[in-house]
């Protein structure tokens, strides 16, 4: 059993930055890739950035450049830095997980709001 909670959403002005928060309980060690993904149109979840249990990272197109996603496993999280965010970014970021059996796992989501 695992739970997901995100952190560090808020309301940013454009060219600003976040810093999000994915911590696991108990820990990251039962989990495959962890990656953020937030709702797009046409989809249900585009991929924001992920991070492989040995560092590899794949990010978005569109965040490329812009966002730097990172893991601390002592302390059981992952972060996803947002830089130069714009309006568009605008959404409900989550957190997503799979176990080794492949269940997967959401987090609850973080608002972030970029005001231009």
């Amino acid at each position: 059993q695992v739970q997901l909670v995100e952190s560090g959403g808020g309301v940013v002005q454009a060219g600003g930055s976040l810093r999000l928060s994915c911590t696991a309980s108990p820990s990251t060690a039962s989990l495959n890739d962890i990656g953020w993904y937030r709702p797009a149109p046409g989809k249900q979840r585009e991929l924001v950035a992920r991070i492989s249990t040995i560092g590899i990272t794949i990010y978005g197109d569109s965040m490329k450049g812009r966002f730097t996603i990172s893991r601390d496993n002592a302390k059981n999280t992952v972060y996803l830095q947002m830089n130069n965010l714009k309006p568009e970014d605008t959404a409900v970021y989550y957190c997503h997980a799979r176990s080794s059996n492949g269940y997967p796992y959401w987090g609850q989501g973080t608002q972030v709001t970029v005001s231009s």
